[in-house]
């Protein structure tokens, strides 16, 4: 699916595609509504990076227990026995 975004409603808030896409991301992520990794796509930009943008708007990452769960098989599998 493609969504087109007027030329007038990107000068009208001053932005460019990529703020706008940003700014979409950033929304739907502090609403839940994507993951950290669908709303760093969505804004073209490595989950790293978003995590920063995140931290700089003042956004707390979500980080719950599936993700802790998740981190934590890795961490196993990284140490040595």
């Amino acid at each position: 699916m493609h969504v087109t975004i007027e030329e007038s409603t990107l000068r009208a808030a001053h932005m460019s595609p990529g703020e706008f896409k940003r700014e979409i991301a950033l929304h739907l992520y502090e609403q839940d509504r994507m993951t950290l990794g669908q709303a760093a796509e969505l804004a073209e930009m490595s989950q790293y990076r978003f995590q920063h943008l995140l931290a700089a708007r003042g956004i707390p990452a979500h980080y719950g227990l599936e993700e802790f769960e998740s981190d934590l098989t890795t961490l196993h599998s990284a140490t040595p026995a």
